[in-house]
């Protein structure tokens, strides 16, 4: 069993910079794939990035792609997603998702075995 928290959400201006943190419990961390999705207001979820169980791989939205980055701390088991240049259009619940046997994308929703209970982000013009 894998518990996720999200933190690190808030109000922000255009063109600012927000880190998200989703902390992990238990002690299998590291074998997890680990993901961040979100949902914006009248929208489907959809995936942001995603980072394999070592940190050696990671994958981006193409609306993200140099703005934002994944990466994790097994070591604190925690993920991370920088996101930098932050656009109105970012703003969305974002949620943290672990994948047992992921580290491939894309990934079906159905594919994440833990989610976290979200971070909202809201960015202002």
């Amino acid at each position: 069993q894998v518990q996720l928290v999200e933190s690190g959400g808030g109000l922000v201006q255009a063109g600012g910079s927000l880190r998200l943190s989703c902390a992990a419990s238990g002690h299998t961390f590291d074998t997890y794939a680990m993901a961040w999705l979100r949902q914006g207001p009248g929208k489907e979820r959809e995936f942001v990035a995603g980072i394999n169980w070592t940190g050696s791989s990671t994958n981006y939205a193409v609306s993200v792609k140099g703005r934002f980055t994944i990466s994790r701390e097994n070591a604190k088991n925690t993920v991370y997603l920088q996101m930098n240049s932050l656009k109105p259009e970012d703003t969305a619940v974002y949620y943290c998702a672990a994948d047992k046997y992921g580290g491939s994308w894309p990934r079906k929703d159905s594919d994440y075995d833990y989610w976290g209970q979200g971070t909202q982000v809201t960015v202002s013009s």
